[in-house]
């Protein structure tokens, strides 16, 4: 049986803007009042894990703990067969230090060249921690294809090169509540408010 999420004050372990906006949106419907680790002054711990879970878990926990507070954190990447799975855990560090995701994007499609396998999806994983140690986590999975050039200026990451399956719009090109209704972060929460929230 999954812990229950009362109505109060949580943080959202993460210093990603465009993560924070999708989050603090799914979330709004629920009368949880919601905080970020940079505006409370918590660093970015080190992603050691060696999955989506492990890292989702390692940031949920730190935040707690630096908190007192409930703390949600998200992993979450693009996985491309063709490219063995990545870029994976590492989405975020193939964008470099300034998170230029066009040069992420870039480096997906040169790594694709002559490669007609175009199929990729999203992972996202969201892990809940209290600060008393107890966490659990909910992955959700969003199918499509890549296209190049990138198109759109909506969304964040890799959503510009990004279709899901069905659909012929881009994630950067899509309404952002059309996003959230079908998105892998979207799924994965879905599942945590079924087991925590509804």
């Amino acid at each position: 049986m999954a812990r229950r999420l009362g109505p109060g004050r949580l943080v959202i372990a993460s210093h990603n803007p465009g993560k924070l906006r999708e989050i603090a949106e799914l979330l709004g419907p629920f009368r949880i009042e919601t905080t970020s680790a940079g505006a409370l002054g918590l660093p970015e711990p080190e992603e050691t894990g060696d999955s989506f879970e492990a890292n989702a878990a390692l940031k949920a926990h730190a935040s707690a703990q630096g908190s007192g507070l409930p703390a949600l954190a998200d992993d979450s990447g693009l996985v491309v067969p063709a490219l063995g799975g990545d870029p994976g855990i590492y989405s975020a560090r193939w964008a470099g230090p300034g998170k230029d995701f066009a040069l992420a994007m870039r480096k997906v499609e040169d790594g694709l060249a002559g490669n007609t396998d175009r199929r990729a999806h999203f992972v996202a994983v969201l892990a809940l921690a209290w600060p008393d140690g107890h966490c659990e986590c909910f992955r959700g999975e969003a199918h499509g294809r890549l296209v190049w050039p990138p198109r759109g200026s909506r969304g964040f990451g890799y959503d510009p090169m990004f279709v899901h399956d069905g659909q012929s719009l881009t994630y950067g090109e899509m309404d952002p509540q059309a996003k959230h209704a079908m998105s892998h972060r979207a799924v994965a929460f879905a599942k945590l408010v079924e087991a925590c929230l509804a």
